[in-house]
């Protein structure tokens, strides 16, 4: 039986290294993902890895840590720790140079055969901008 915690190790160096072939092997290729790197949803692994493209270009050190998970049946909780530096423009904002750390929460859910079918997403893009000097609070 496959178990969709090993899963989400493995989706953690995929998220991390941009692999396209673990990206075909984790996540089916008919899943739709809904970001604010595109209004329409993107599909399969490579549409998943051009959300990973997009921070890049912004934060070209990014890194998702898998900080803490809960699985039960075809669905696993995960709390990541999102770290990077502001080293290009993000969504209009021009380089800060700054840090930022950021936790982010998302639900994975799998099929029968061990593959993420959808991901849904917590706001992170808070901490993203409060770590940059964007906003405030």
């Amino acid at each position: 039986m496959i178990c969709n915690k090993d899963l989400m190790k493995n989706f953690e160096t995929m998220i991390n290294t941009a692999d396209e072939k673990l990206a075909e092997e984790l996540i089916d290729a008919k899943a739709s993902f809904y970001t604010p790197a595109s209004p329409e949803p993107l599909y399969g692994g490579k549409g998943y890895l051009s959300v990973v493209h997009w921070m890049r270009k912004s934060f070209s050190n990014v890194q998702w840590r898998l900080d803490d998970m809960a699985a039960e049946d075809d669905k696993v909780a995960v709390r990541w720790i999102c770290t990077g530096t502001h080293d290009g423009e993000f969504m209009g904002i021009k380089p800060t140079g700054k840090s930022f750390s950021a936790v982010v929460m998302n639900f994975y859910y799998f099929n029968k055969e061990g593959k993420i079918i959808n991901d849904i997403a917590a706001e992170g893009i808070i901490g993203i901008l409060r770590g940059i000097g964007a906003i405030g609070f």
